[in-house]
């Protein structure tokens, strides 16, 4: 039977805090990059088609599935059909890897008896390369270039070759369970050590269980602020504790259009919103990781400075394109790698010193090189400033004088005096920083801030609107009873909301940001103006918001970067560490989730 194209909410996310697959309602894993999140994908069909690799084990003739859902407090997804003939169920996961990375599917009949089949198109290079496939005893080995694939079940079920394609055909009934196991490795190494796909599920469950039930959260938010940290946890790479932003690329923000970027990076505009989300959490382990990798990222020459880095905290990621992938949806073109990386924004100074500063408030173990850093960049800051930038949005039309770089220009002198304040024995000159904080303050005010609509705007002198300035009161540019910044929240509200919902600044002019078409309402900035409404006195209306919100996740509870009003659809990349810091932060601000 022809697949139905799933929509982006209809995926689910596995990994093994190395790399992430998402799995469709129809028992289908379209999207793998194997071994790193950064790596070439060997499931593509989520930017193609099933030519492009898919890998889909489901009742004879069925659809999706009938419910699905996380086994309590865990990455391991189960899903369920409830069919004519019987009830069977599916768990994936990826256990947390020694070496090799492992994909595991136990398939388990909970009543009657069920007819399965099972379909997997391996594609190496991002759905290109259609590896040799060879028996080697009980399993069979795919190799083409650099990769290779193990794949075997326990116990053997009926397995043959058809169309490019390995099938299996096997029934089962109840108390049944057939286990699928694969294992990605270097061609030029030999065969991995084999896992015991079972003991894997149950050290899998006692991994997640342990890990949420550190969890500080035990509001009347709990189930979303715990699941929205294990897809932060789920993100992170464990070797260095860089987070990327997501772990796909080019999902649009535009079905049909051409926004459509790769987002398997760590975007250093994260970088505070993430530490207070992991610590409000409670973990400080991860939050101290985060910090450790970001230290690494950015050591250098201020000016060298990027927006965003690789999960080591690599600098070049060129961008290319894919022209064999159509895109989801045709939603063309399919990019690899990202070209913002080269660009100058100078609110990624002040997000990483009051990164730093946040840190060291919660108490982490200091590094010794730490507020050399910290003077180091705001040495930088202090003589560029005032200069035009590309913004924290990445537009790609001409630099502005954004007034949120303005702002976290102000933030970072802002951090440095109450450093030197709380330890008069710091090295530093306290009076010149308050001098650059002071002067930047003035600036905003007279040159950001529109006063005929009372609001801020987007630039020096435009009269456009921009949702990052609902973060004013929250970084403490002004209070949250300033009448400027009451307006700000209004007139954002008023002029970028969508359905009550809220985008991130206005695209009806092209020139703004250089792109043709439009996107979704921004869910970040959405969680945004629940907080600035809490912030300006307004908790009820922010109340009614976060549960707008909530009630936008999908049925395992994840979140895209955007969402469609008019469709009722999630948009871009999924799921969106951005998103989910958000509601993190949301909660924790409206009484501890």
């Amino acid at each position: 039977m022809t697949r139905r194209t799933q929509r982006i909410e209809d995926y689910a996310l596995i990994g093994d805090l190395q790399t992430a697959a998402l799995v469709g309602r129809d028992g289908s894993i379209d999207w793998l990059c194997l071994p790193r999140f950064d790596s070439a994908a060997c499931f593509a069909a989520l930017l193609g088609d099933d030519d492009n690799g898919h890998w889909r084990i489901a009742p004879a003739g069925a659809g999706d599935c009938t419910r699905r859902a996380y086994l309590e407090d865990s990455l391991v997804l189960e899903s369920v059909w409830e069919t004519r003939t019987g009830t069977v169920r599916v768990l994936d996961f990826m256990p947390q890897r020694d070496t090799a990375p492992d994909l595991v599917r136990i398939v388990e009949g909970v009543s009657g008896t069920v007819e399965m089949n099972a379909a997997l198109r391996l594609r190496f290079d991002y759905g290109r390369v259609v590896p040799w496939i060879r028996r080697a005893g009980d399993s069979r080995v795919a190799v083409a270039g650099p990769d290779s694939v193990w794949l075997r079940s326990e116990p053997p079920v009926k397995t043959w070759g058809q169309q490019m394609s390995t099938r299996s055909s096997f029934t089962v009934g109840e108390g049944e369970r057939v286990a699928f196991v694969m294992t990605w490795h270097p061609s030029h190494e030999s065969r991995p050590a084999r896992i015991d796909p079972y003991e894997a599920l149950e050290q899998s469950l006692a991994d997640w269980r342990e890990w949420a039930g550190r969890c500080l959260c035990q509001g009347p938010h709990r189930e979303a602020v715990v699941r929205s940290l294990i897809t932060l946890k789920a993100l992170t790479y464990a070797p260095t504790g860089g987070i990327v932003a997501a772990p796909t690329t080019s999902l649009p923000e535009e079905i049909g259009g051409v926004r459509n970027w790769d987002y398997r990076y760590c975007w250093l505009r994260d970088s505070t919103l993430t530490l207070e989300a992991l610590v409000a959490g409670g973990y400080t382990e991860e939050a101290a990781a985060w910090r450790d990798w970001l230290l690494r990222a950015v050591a250098g020459d201020p000016a060298d400075l990027q927006i965003m880095y690789g999960l080591g905290g690599e600098r070049r990621l060129p961008e290319t394109e894919l022209p064999w992938l159509k895109g989801y949806l045709d939603s063309s073109p399919v990019r690899i790698g990202n070209e913002a990386v080269t660009q100058l924004q100078l609110d990624v100074y002040g997000e990483v010193i009051d990164s730093l500063h946040l840190a060291r408030t919660e108490g982490m173990a200091a590094k010794p090189h730490t507020w050399n850093v910290e003077l180091s960049l705001l040495g930088f800051l202090e003589a560029r400033w005032r200069e035009p930038d590309e913004g924290l949005w990445e537009v790609r039309g001409p630099r502005r004088h954004f007034v949120h770089s303005k702002v976290m220009a102000w933030v970072a002198a802002d951090r440095a005096v109450r450093a030197l304040e709380s330890d008069p024995q710091r090295r530093g000159d306290a009076e010149r920083w308050r001098r650059m904080r002071d002067e930047v303050h003035r600036e905003v005010c007279e040159k950001g801030f529109d006063p005929v609509r009372n609001t801020f705007t987007q630039s020096y002198g435009s009269r456009q609107l921009d949702a990052a300035t609902l973060l004013i009161p929250r970084v403490g540019f002004l209070p949250g009873d300033d009448p400027r910044v009451i307006g700000t929240v209004d007139a954002v509200r008023a002029e970028l909301g969508r359905d009550g919902f809220v985008r991130r600044y206005s695209i009806d002019d092209s020139t703004v940001d250089g792109l043709p078409g439009g996107e979704g309402a921004f869910l970040a900035c959405s969680f945004w103006l629940a907080d600035a409404l809490r912030l300006t006195g307004r908790e009820k209306e922010a109340r009614e918001l976060f549960e707008r919100l909530l009630a936008l996740r999908n049925d395992v509870g994840l979140l895209a970067e955007e969402y469609d009003p008019s469709s009722g659809r999630q948009l871009g990349n999924f799921p969106q560490a951005f998103s989910h810091i958000g509601l993190v932060a949301t909660a924790m601000g409206l009484g501890g989730g």
